[in-house]
């Protein structure tokens, strides 16, 4: 029902309902006008006509004969609810002839017309006369016949009306659904890069118009993109085994230098090169998982079913020994069958992070709690020295060191940032959190879906 209503389709076919609404309701209005307008034409008309017929007869046969053709008139039965209505009377207003009771209020000297009333509850056209010195006539045609009329074109339009706007809306959403078709075909097409063949049907099979335009164009973009990310991917496999190559060769040759039992001097500076060497390969392994993290961000191609909670439950298992090894108490509290779409690699590597960088900071004889909820919400909470105020800013940047007591920790400074990239690579957000009351008081890390 949401999606329905933030459609662009669907507030196209409404705005399409609500103008033809609009239209109907003004061609009615318009309509009724027209219809009222000559019915009361046509009234003036036939009122004028007798009214001049009952004169020429006045002129010729005199009052007694102007009198029976009055009499003549209203004894006729009305035809179709319409009928005209008389009153000949004198100077003074008294009644001679007709079936009207009083005398309106026109005055004959100037042939006044206008709407008088006929009876209780109906009205009629009429125009009054002085055809001698003591001798006026007004003659009325009844408006009865209006109402019928234009109730029955009310009813007319209100069918009408409903089944132009059930068309409207039929059609309207016909074309709004082949519209949206389309258009998710597009939006599909970017959910799942890789794969542009959708594209390229649409654009086939449409009639050139915008859509299409959006379409080629959008094609265009997305093979661009992949021709991107492949080169992306091939030069990073290629720096990376044009890095690693030489510093695999040169380790060879330190652990064969060791084998030749050197002095202890010279064994240690060879330990040391050799841990540096390592240093450097996890350095460039990060660097390049950050850069492929943040290159597909948002894109859920490859990412399948993960059981998180079993992959932390397992991890936290693992570091277990290692946190008890550092006086350190670890503590989790995992949801069971909480699952989410990933990459379970980049997955595991993002908790080990978390892990990592806690067991880093906390002192001897501290604690470290886990907790995975359903969302999921993955939380990592210690009771360390917490983060330095100058480093709240600045702790998620690639090769940014944190501070331990004011001083410096040693390492890469790109854990946080690559847990930060896989995060954003799974729609998930890594924040760090204020501790709350009466919590640990330390670091808090929280992992849930992005807003």
């Amino acid at each position: 029902m949401n999606e329905a209503r933030r459609s662009i389709f669907s507030r196209l076919v409404a705005g399409a309902i609500l103008l033809s609404l609009v239209l109907l309701a003004g061609l009615w209005w318009l309509t009724h006008q027209t219809v009222s307008t000559s019915l009361q034409e046509a009234a003036q008309t036939e009122v004028d006509v007798d009214l001049a017929g009952l004169a020429d007869i006045y002129a010729t046969g005199g009052q007694a004969e102007l009198e029976a053709r009055i009499a003549d008139r209203v004894a006729l039965t009305p035809v179709e609810g319409s009928a005209s209505h008389y009153l000949l009377a004198d100077s003074r207003g008294t009644v001679i002839a007709g079936d009207l009771p009083r005398w309106p209020a026109l005055d004959p000297m100037v042939s006044e017309s206008g709407v008088i009333a006929i009876g209780k509850n109906s009205q009629g056209f009429a125009r009054a006369v002085q055809l001698g010195p003591d001798l006026k006539l007004v003659v009325a045609r009844s408006m009865a016949i209006r109402a019928p009329v234009l109730s029955s074109l009310t009813m007319a339009f209100a069918l009408g009306g409903a089944v132009f706007v059930a068309l409207v809306a039929l059609l309207g959403r016909l074309a709004a659904l082949g519209l949206q078709r389309r258009i998710e075909r597009i939006n599909l097409a970017f959910r799942e890069p890789q794969d542009g063949s959708g594209l390229v049907a649409t654009r086939r099979s449409s009639a050139g118009d915008e859509i299409d335009e959006l379409t080629a164009h959008s094609a265009a973009a997305l093979a661009r993109m992949n021709d991107l990310l492949a080169a992306y991917k091939d030069t990073s496999e290629q720096l990376a085994h044009e890095i690693r190559t030489p510093l695999s060769h040169l380790d060879n040759r330190l652990v064969k230098a060791l084998a030749e039992k050197p002095d202890a001097q010279i064994a240690e500076r060879l330990a040391e090169a050799r841990a540096e060497i390592r240093r450097i390969v996890q350095t460039l392994e990060s660097l390049l998982d950050i850069a492929a993290s943040k290159a597909h961000r948002g894109d859920r191609s490859g990412l399948a079913p993960v059981d998180l909670s079993a992959l932390v439950t397992g991890i936290c298992d693992l570091y277990s020994g290692s946190a008890e090894e550092s006086g350190l108490e670890l503590r989790w509290n995992v949801a069971p069958d909480v699952t989410i779409d990933g990459d379970e690699r980049q997955l595991r590597r993002l908790v080990t992070n978390m892990l990592d960088n806690a067991l880093k900071y906390v002192p001897s004889g501290g604690s470290i709690t886990v907790t995975l909820e359903p969302g999921p919400v993955f939380v990592v909470a210690d009771d360390g020295p917490g983060i330095d105020p100058r480093d709240r800013e600045r702790i998620f940047e690639r090769f940014y060191r944190g501070r331990n007591k004011g001083e410096e920790v040693s390492g890469s400074g790109l854990g946080l940032a690559l847990a930060h990239a896989i995060a954003e690579r799974h729609g998930l957000a890594l924040t760090l959190e204020e501790p709350a009351a009466g919590g640990l008081g330390g670091a808090v890390f929280r992992i849930a879906a992005a807003a």
